[in-house]
C-alpha cells in the first residue's frame, strides 16, 4: 500500500521560505512519478512541480524560479518554497504514480496516490 505524509507546512510572511517534506514508502518499485500540488477552497487542485524518475523536474509557471524539489535516498521529497507571495497560500498535496505521461505531469489526473496535505499559509 503506497502511502505519502506530507509535513513542514506553516506559517510565513511575504518574502519568507518554507520546505515541505513528503515521506514515500510502499512502493516495491519507483515510483516514477512524484508531485506537489495545492488548493485553495473553491479552486482546482493545482499542479505546483513535478519530480520524474530520471530526475527532471517540472514547475508551474507561477513558481519558476522561486520554488525547488529535491529527492534523498530515504525516499523524502521536498519542495523548497522562497520569495513566497500570499497568492502561495493553500493547502498542498504530494502526489505519486507508476508513470508519468508528460502531458499528466501537472495535471491531477496523472497521480492516483495521494497524501492528505498541509497548510501553507503566507501573510501579507
Amino acid at each position: 500500500q503506497v502511502h505519502l505524509e506530507e509535513s513542514g507546512g506553516g506559517s510565513v510572511q511575504t518574502g519568507g521560505s518554507l520546505r515541505l517534506s513528503c515521506a514515500i514508502s510502499g512502493y516495491t518499485y519507483g515510483p516514477y512519478c512524484l508531485a506537489w500540488f495545492r488548493q485553495v477552497p473553491g479552486e482546482e487542485r493545482a499542479g505546483v512541480a513535478s519530480l520524474e524518475n530520471d530526475g527532471s523536474t517540472n514547475f508551474a509557471d507561477f513558481v519558476k524560479g522561486r520554488f525547488t524539489l529535491t529527492k534523498d535516498p530515504k525516499n523524502i521529497l521536498y519542495l523548497q518554497m522562497d520569495r513566497l507571495t500570499p497568492e502561495d497560500t493553500g493547502t498542498y498535496y504530494c502526489a505519486a504514480d507508476l508513470t508519468c505521461p508528460k502531458w499528466l505531469r501537472l495535471q491531477r489526473a496523472g497521480y492516483n496516490y495521494w497524501g492528505q496535505g498541509t497548510q501553507v499559509t503566507v501573510s501579507s
